[in-house]
């Protein structure tokens, strides 16, 4: 059954558009799958991403089954810069549990959010955008058109948030109410042929007694403009939670602002084992009003400013005694 669990993992089809340093024209999102991605959503860009999800856990130890209905929602905006996003994310699960002792079996229900995360992602590193200054290599074609070393240095963004847990939760640690940081590091590489692959190191909660400690790695192709598919491994260490989860989906654009998407889930232990599907949606307001391209860091980006600035100057300069002459010459005649 483990195997046939996989197979339809490896063949099922994240998120769809490959964002690049700046705005895009394509709706970019973190669904179906769990990790960020390094670039935000642009500037003056609303997203919705939401989605349902039902599925099974069976833990041996307790004797338990449990059939569960989840339901995820995230809020994005690009805000200031384009590098800069904020952002509210959540999950909300109800179960119904059934547990066996001494051949009796005993019903019971539980449900409450498993989190909700308000925060803040930063692009601090863009390498495409460097790339994109410097143009197209004019002397070879395949040398534009295949892997290379630089390929695999990512872009790098930083997410910071907070974590608002309710009391008496049986998804969360902590007994009372708690206000716990999150950050996520992420990591991003966009290579040639339609693939993405995006890393996060996720420390979560570790102002509690119980921190937890993760990765994500997502690995996603675009075989076309409109249609991508992705699989999914994520690690949590935690004394409350430990787990290893393969996710795999597929994600279809119905046009340039909407996607719809479909992913399933399974672990590789017994308590609990799970067994997930989810179906969802990404959709965006745009309000980017103009191109705006992120500037480039460093000594090189201080320089080109500093010519553009000095050239502007000088046309200026250039347009003042031209405009002189000519109301000269106007008095005179």
């Amino acid at each position: 059954m483990r195997t046939k669990k996989c197979s339809i993992l490896y063949l099922m089809l994240i998120s769809f558009s490959i964002a690049t340093a700046q705005y895009t024209d394509l709706l970019n999102s973190n669904r179906p799958g769990f990790s960020q991605g390094a670039f935000s959503v642009g500037k003056k860009v609303l997203q919705f991403e939401a989605g349902l999800g039902m599925g099974t856990e069976k833990h041996n130890l307790l004797n338990t089954e449990t059939n569960a209905f989840v339901m995820d929602y995230g809020v994005r905006y690009g805000i200031f810069k384009e590098e800069l996003e904020i952002s509210v994310f959540g999950t909300y699960q109800s179960n119904n549990t059934t547990q066996t002792i001494g051949g009796f079996n005993t019903d019971y229900r539980q449900s409450n959010f498993k989190s909700n995360t308000i925060g803040a992602k930063y692009l601090f590193y863009d390498p495409y955008r460097k790339r994109e200054l410097e143009g197209p290599n004019l002397y070879s074609w395949k040398k534009n058109n295949k892997f290379q070393w630089e390929d695999l240095i990512p872009a790098i963004s930083l997410y910071v948030g907070a974590n608002f847990d309710f009391a008496d939760n049986p998804f969360t640690p902590e007994p009372e109410s708690t206000i716990s940081p999150k950050v996520v590091l992420s990591t991003q590489n966009n290579w040639i042929g339609g693939w993405v692959f995006v890393t996060n190191i996720v420390v979560d909660r570790v102002t509690t007694d119980f921190p937890s400690y993760g990765y994500i790695v997502t690995l996603t192709h675009t075989p076309t403009d409109w249609f991508s598919v992705f699989i999914e491994n994520q690690g949590i260490k935690s004394d409350f939670y430990a787990d290893q989860l393969l996710r795999g989906g597929t994600a279809i654009l119905i046009n340039n602002n909407f996607h719809v998407d479909a992913s399933l889930l399974i672990n590789f232990k017994d308590t609990p084992s799970l067994f997930y599907g989810r179906v969802g949606v990404a959709y965006r307001f745009d309000m980017h009003d103009e191109d705006e391209y992120i500037e480039e860091k460093g000594k090189a980006g201080r320089e080109k400013r500093k010519a553009e600035k000095g050239s502007k100057k000088k046309k200026k300069k250039r347009n003042k005694r031209k405009d002189d002459f000519d109301d000269n010459e106007g008095d005179g005649g």
